[in-house]
Order: C-alpha cells, then sequence, then structure tokens
C-alpha cells in the first residue's frame, strides 16, 4: 500500500482503488489484527468474492464488513465516497454543505446530509480526558446566540424581539469553555440563567480553575468553587491578561461556519454542529490535514446513527438534557412562526385582493434559524410524554 495521503489530491487518487479504502481502514481500526465487531473473536476470515468477513465463533450474524459498528453501518455508498467526504469536513475551515458534497460525490443531496450527520456523530467529544482547568490552568467562559439577525427580519418580528430581549426570541444559545493554550468545549443550553450555566461548568471545569469571563459572570459567578476575573466589554476588550479573545475567536469560526456555510441550522441539530466546529478547533496544530482525517478514522467506531434517529423520529440522536433544550426552544420559536404565519397570510391575501382569512397559510421563513412547525410538534409531544 502507497503512503498515507497528506493533501486532499492525493486522498482522491488514493482512495479511489477500493482496496486502498479497505485495508487502510483495517489497519487504523485493527491494528493487531482483525476481530468480530460483535463477539471480540480473532477466528476470522476474509471472504475475498464477498468483501466481508466471517466469523468463526457460533452466534447470528457471523459475516461482517469494516462498515459494521461504525457510523457507516448499513450504508450502501461505498468507503472511496465515505473517505473523502470525512476528509472534507474534518479539513474545511468553515464546514461544507450537504449540496457541496453532494455535487462533488455525485449523490443525492438528502444522502450527503445523512452521511454528514453520522460524520458530527463520530466527531462528538466523549469527554473522557476528565475535566479542563486545573493545575494553573486559566478557562475563558463566554455564551453566544445562534439565530436570525434583526436586520433580515420583518419590522413587526424585528419590534417583537427587541422587547423581549436576548434571552428570548427562539435564539438558541451555546456556553463555551476555553482552556488556554489547550481544548475547547461547547454545548447548547435553555438560557443564560445562573440554573443552566452553573451546572455545564461544573461538570467540565475543575474546582479552582481561574476563570475569565465578560461582565455576565456577575449572574452565575460561584465564588466558593472557582477564582473570578471579569473584563467589561462597555469598557474595555482587554485589561492585561484579563480577556475573552480565545473564545471569541471560536465563536467567529463557529457562526462563519453556520452563517455562512450551512446558513440555517434547526435547533434539533444545532449540537452536532457545534461539536463539528469543536473538533477542528481542537485538533488544528500541530496537525495536519492528514493527521485530523486519521484521528478522526479512529472515532467513528463503535457509534451509531439511523436516519430516524437523526431526524428525531427515533430516540438516540442526542441526549435527553439537549432534548430539553430543544423544546424550551421550540416553544419560543412556534409562538414567533405563528405570527409569521398570520403576518404571511394578511400580505399574500392583500397582495391577491381576497378579504378574508387564507385556507392554507404558510409559513415566513424569512428568519434565520427556524425550524417547521408539525417538526417541532412532533419532538415536544415525544417530550411530553
Amino acid at each position: 500500500m502507497a503512503a498515507d495521503p497528506r493533501t486532499l489530491q492525493e486522498a482522491v487518487l488514493f482512495f479511489a482503488d477500493p482496496v486502498n479504502c479497505r485495508e487502510y481502514v483495517v489497519a487504523r481500526r485493527w491494528p493487531n489484527g482483525v476481530i468480530c465487531p460483535r463477539c471480540g473473536s480473532d477466528r476470522v476470515s476474509f471472504l475475498e468474492k464477498y468483501n466481508r468477513w466471517q466469523c468463526h465463533a457460533g452466534h447470528k450474524d457471523r459475516q461482517f464488513t469494516i462498515k459494521t459498528g461504525t457510523v457507516m453501518e448499513d450504508s450502501p455508498i461505498g468507503l472511496d465516497k465515505w473517505l473523502l467526504a470525512m476528509w472534507l469536513l474534518a479539513n474545511c475551515k468553515n464546514g461544507v454543505s450537504s449540496y457541496e458534497i453532494a455535487r462533488a460525490l455525485g449523490v443525492t443531496q438528502k444522502t450527503a446530509w445523512f452521511m454528514l450527520g453520522r460524520i458530527r456523530l463520530g466527531m462528538q467529544d466523549e469527554k473522557t480526558g476528565g475535566k479542563i482547568g486545573g493545575g494553573g490552568g486559566e478557562v475563558e467562559i463566554d455564551e453566544t446566540f445562534i439565530g436570525g439577525k434583526a436586520r433580515n427580519m420583518h419590522k413587526d418580528v424585528k419590534e417583537r424581539r427587541q422587547r423581549e430581549g436576548r434571552n428570548t426570541g427562539g435564539k438558541a444559545v451555546v456556553l463555551g469553555m476555553l482552556e488556554r493554550g489547550k481544548t475547547v468545549r461547547a454545548e447548547v443550553i435553555v438560557d443564560r440563567s445562573k440554573e443552566s450555566i452553573q451546572p455545564v461548568v461544573r461538570a467540565n471545569v475543575e474546582r479552582r480553575t481561574e476563570i475569565f469571563a465578560d461582565e455576565h459572570l456577575y449572574n452565575w459567578r460561584m465564588p466558593n468553587e472557582y477564582s473570578h476575573n471579569v473584563i467589561k466589554h462597555l469598557e474595555a476588550y482587554v485589561d492585561g491578561n484579563v480577556h475573552t479573545n480565545g473564545i471569541e475567536n471560536f465563536w467567529s469560526l463557529l457562526k462563519r461556519g453556520i452563517g455562512g456555510t450551512y446558513v440555517s441550522v434547526e435547533p434539533f441539530h444545532l449540537l452536532r454542529y457545534v461539536d463539528e466546529q469543536a473538533f477542528r478547533f481542537n485538533n488544528r496544530k500541530p496537525m495536519d490535514d492528514g493527521d485530523r482525517f486519521r484521528y478522526l478514522m479512529r472515532k467513528i467506531v463503535g457509534k451509531r446513527l439511523t436516519y430516524a434517529q437523526l431526524t428525531g423520529k427515533e430516540a438516540g440522536y442526542q441526549p435527553e438534557e439537549n432534548l430539553a433544550v430543544s423544546s424550551l426552544i421550540w416553544t419560543a420559536v412556534t409562538s414567533n412562526t405563528r405570527t409569521s404565519i398570520s403576518n404571511s397570510t394578511s400580505r399574500k391575501d392583500a397582495a391577491a385582493g381576497r378579504k378574508g382569512p387564507s385556507a392554507t397559510p404558510t409559513t415566513s421563513t424569512s428568519t434565520k434559524g427556524l425550524v417547521n412547525l408539525p417538526y417541532l410538534q412532533t419532538l415536544a409531544s415525544k417530550l411530553a410524554v
């Protein structure tokens, strides 16, 4: 087998050969020899004709492929397409859209979207390394809002959002924690209250760590557990070593990807897009494109995501606490969507010269980040059970 690819051009040429694809994945998944992913036995033989292995232990489903037990399981898409999609998503700084993947690989947009969703699950940080901070580490903590921009909203919607303030209005809140010089962790939370922020900070940051945050820290600070440093952005952005520029850099990358590449992200899926950007951010240097891709190949094992889970028809896509977050965002979003429906319908009726209510109201999609009403109603009904 030729040397490992280090650039996209080398990857395209290398993975064009199905044998190279199989041997590349085998060498990283089973460096000590192929074992059965179902029982762990090493008594297996390769069936060249069928491009799969067969386990000689006595159990059901003895045959398996290189995709079995990974995010690629049961996918009819070839490894040549899967590996290139992983390469692009792992190394494109601002992400890559499903439409671009569809054009590049010759698959449908729906297939590309499903593939990217499964790869993002592989990018998820399992947090097996413990908490960040401690040992003299410095951690920056900040939150950001993901949603529609005021300048793109209808006048009525814009005025209502301004009255509601930053905590509401259908936007999703993401809390980020960056250990300077090391890694970032980010989670979607319900709101900016201390009840939402404090448990996440405790779960991710070691006690007695020195924390740097903006003036909102006064609303959730924990002086008995952490050392706090505050930078007031109305006065300055940097005061010696006190600043949040590191986590702001991560927010810049996240919003550039969501606003520029993905354009509109449903709250239900937001945490996976955050996982994707955190993966690239945490594996910037000294890794190159080839190193980052190889690391991703090791993370896709032991994870499975079906289309029903990805679309919310079955459980398993995200933790229960994130489902609760999506449900609360749903409450704000649907109230705004109903108003958008009536406004949109009235405008269309007036333009058509009709009087009275329209028989088939159409939901306005001018606000970025909103999800469709039937989808959210289905999600909320599941959470209410």
